[in-house]
């Protein structure tokens, strides 16, 4: 009987899938690099964007305005999991990038001509800011159809990658090109990245095309966009663990990721006094602990993921408490990594809950709806560039990063038998 169980498990361990077996998946080896290319160049338009906004204006409240304006599309994010249950949601990324591409191209030529100012750098972030804050949404939706049920923590963990790696190489890079060549060679470079990324995306073999159950059946009239719309968000809302993680979501967007995301050129510059390349280390710092945090949850199997996801949003809401209250580099280095990690932690488990939950063709309804979530960052924004001129930095990092956290265990707590409880199906391993 011991010999039995023994061997039971060491067949077991060798069954386990390892971290790289996403990339057995023929259409995983293109999705991941387009994802890894177009996260490149986003992470290298938005530091070199914010210190060209900030240094031409002088402003922390334009900052966040610019910061603000590339999260505007949240509002319209449903329509696009509509659209990409409707036609796919791998041609629907295509379109998304080539769009990235001529707008990146619009800057690139008025920066090569001596034209670009503050004012046409809002206008063109703020047009593409209503596509990019889709572009996770769709990219995990089409993570989930494309890969095995079996393989999907490992396959949202390596997806995660492509962020995480673009950050810390996009933001190192971007800094370097931008302060070596200037900007309009560095947006070069940033085309091409767009261009790339929907060439690849377009190798990606569409899966047949997902259809509402109900649709031409019985000589049914076609459905409408609004109320495919109007479906997604009542199946997000009467299922408790998504209406939960999606409460988790907009707070995560409105208390944590401003400290780590659109204030990092105000922290650089002012709290600092360092320049774009010091820019460039805080964010990679951030980067890192994240990649991290990717790489460990794809090598670790049998986890309860709502627990998880618990246990890694407390860890960053205190991360940052420590982090608004350092003065060195080094320290808020150390910080912003461990701040990153924790962050990971969070995000995988949140879309793995709502990509488990969700049938095949809700999902990208389910990520639309999880991307208007993010409309709480610049709403998160825009109150932070107020207070910091009121009462500073420091008090006004604390004050988010204590609300965040005191609200967060008011969520598990109203949410407990559908988050914390061991049999809860947010838990199953």
């Amino acid at each position: 009987m011991e010999r039995d169980e023994t061997r039971h498990r060491i067949l077991s361990e060798l069954a386990r899938p390892s971290a790289l077996a996403p990339f057995r998946i023929r259409n995983f080896r293109f999705q991941w690099p387009a994802d890894l290319l177009t996260s490149w160049a986003f992470e290298m338009e938005t530091l070199i964007l914010g210190w060209y906004v900030l240094v031409e204006t002088g402003s922390v409240l334009l900052l966040t305005v610019f910061a603000s304006l590339n999260f505007v599309g949240t509002l319209i994010a449903p329509m696009f999991g509509v659209v990409g249950d409707r036609i796919g949601h791998r041609d629907l990324l295509a379109m998304m990038r080539a769009t990235y591409a001529l707008l990146a191209a619009t800057l690139m030529t008025l920066a090569l001509t001596g034209y670009l100012n503050p004012l046409y750098v809002m206008v063109i972030v703020a047009v593409m800011g209503l596509v990019r804050p889709s572009d996770l949404g769709v990219r995990g939706a089409l993570v989930a159809n494309i890969m095995p049920h079996h393989q999907l923590i490992g396959a949202i963990s390596i997806s995660r990658t492509t962020i995480d790696t673009a950050r810390f190489a996009g933001a190192l890079s971007g800094a370097a090109l931008f302060a070596a060549l200037g900007m309009g060679p560095a947006y070069v470079a940033i085309v091409s990245l767009y261009v790339l990324s929907t060439l690849l995306t377009l190798c990606v073999v569409a899966p047949s095309k997902p259809h509402p159950i109900d649709e031409g059946v019985d000589g049914a009239l076609p459905r409408s966009p609004m109320r495919d719309l109007r479906e997604g968000i009542a199946y997000v809302w009467t299922m408790p663990r998504m209406r939960a993680v999606m409460w988790i979501a907009f707070l995560a967007n409105l208390t944590a990721y401003p400290l780590s995301n659109g204030l990092l050129p105000y922290i650089a510059r002012e709290i600092y006094g360092t320049n774009q390349t010091g820019l460039g280390y805080l964010s990679a710092s951030y980067a890192v602990g994240s990649l991290v945090g990717s790489i460990a949850l794809s090598l670790i199997g049998g986890i309860r993921v709502a627990r998880l996801m618990i246990g890694a949003t407390v860890a960053w809401y205190g991360t940052l408490l420590v982090f608004a209250q350092v003065q060195t580099m080094p320290t808020a280095i150390a910080c912003l990594m461990l701040a990153g990690f924790a962050q990971s932690l969070c995000m995988i488990s949140l879309a793995v809950i709502l990509m488990r939950a969700a049938s095949e063709h809700f999902r990208g309804r389910v990520m639309g709806v999880r991307m208007l979530a993010i409309y709480s960052l610049p709403l998160g924004l825009l109150a932070a560039g107020s207070l910091i001129g009121e009462i500073g930095f420091a008090a006004t990092a604390t004050l988010y990063a204590a609300t965040g956290l005191a609200l967060m265990m008011a969520i598990v707590l109203h949410w407990r038998a559908d988050l914390w409880h061991v049999h809860a199906p947010a838990n199953v391993k």
